[in-house]
């Protein structure tokens, strides 16, 4: 597959601080990639120098073959960007907006989405006719996915995108990221601080801590970095029991073999993404310290 995102030393400096600090990222064709890390680690930063809107101070950085400080208007139109929110004027209605910004991408040889195919795709078929000043914040935040979707976007930016869904529309979004990689082939970028959402959404998990990504792999890989005894609970005899165990399936079948049916209510926790995270932030900020 071919790379969609190459970067290579990446660097930025504001004044006297570092906020990225030698930053090396590949994205292949196809992929879901969460980049994760703390408030001020230099993502927003990392994301906008990606999408062209922040210039560099130093390193490589190719995005669909282009040095995004030199992009044009046909290349940003092979992008999908969603902000974590938009201004638009409160009287443009749903339908009319989303058609209008598809007319924008016609010059560039860009096959958009239909308004309607769009519209139930992000689950706003009942609102097509609604003045954007009177839809909920869900429903504002379908409509802003919609818009960083109408270019059938090669590569798609997507800044915290389930804020403000209610469980029902988040788990819709997820099904629709998992369509959009699966069947069109879009590179997807997520920035979130749902980790639970990171883990069912992303192929790749980094994490950027202090300007510096500090891992890179699939959840499975990373929890593998963290030496943490599973946890495992059953019950027996009307007693309830927690046990922690290097190796849980060596445990669990020792437990089985001496008491078979008598073992009820068992469940085994591994190290979650969240432990993942929460100990490699801890990890470096105790180097930096």
């Amino acid at each position: 597959m071919g790379m969609v995102i190459e970067v290579s030393g990446l660097r930025m400096r504001y004044g006297d601080t570092d906020v990225l600090r030698g930053v090396d990222l590949n994205l292949a064709r196809g992929e879901v990639l969460a980049l994760l890390g703390p408030n001020g680690a230099g993502k927003t930063t990392t994301i906008e120098i990606l999408e062209g809107f922040r210039t560099r101070s130093g390193g490589d950085v190719r995005v669909l073959g282009v040095d995004p400080a030199d992009g044009d208007e046909a290349w940003h139109a092979r992008l999908g960007i969603v902000l974590q929110s938009w201004r638009d004027h409160g009287r443009w209605r749903v339908r009319e907006l989303l058609g209008h910004l598809g007319r924008f991408y016609r010059p560039y040889g860009r096959e958009h989405y239909g308004v309607d195919e769009l519209l139930g795709l992000v689950g706003l078929t009942e609102q097509a006719d609604t003045r954007l000043a009177v839809l909920s914040g869900g429903q504002r935040r379908r409509l802003d996915v919609a818009i960083g979707l109408i270019g059938r976007p090669e590569l798609l930016f997507l800044d915290e995108p389930t804020a403000s869904f209610d469980p029902q529309a988040r788990q819709d979004f997820h099904g629709l990221v998992h369509r959009l990689a699966d069947l069109d082939d879009t590179t997807i970028l997520l920035t979130t601080h749902d980790l639970d959402e990171a883990e069912k959404l992303a192929d790749r998990i980094v994490i950027l801590v202090d300007g510096r990504i500090v891992a890179d792999g699939s959840a499975a890989e990373l929890a593998r970095r963290v030496p943490r005894k599973a946890e495992i609970r059953f019950s027996r005899d009307g007693e309830h029991f927690v046990h922690s165990a290097e190796d849980a399936t060596r445990y669990v079948r020792e437990l089985f073999l001496q008491y078979g049916d008598e073992i009820g209510d068992l469940e085994v926790r591994r190290a979650t993404l969240e432990d993942v995270y929460l100990e490699m932030v801890k990890q470096h900020e105790k180097v930096s310290a």
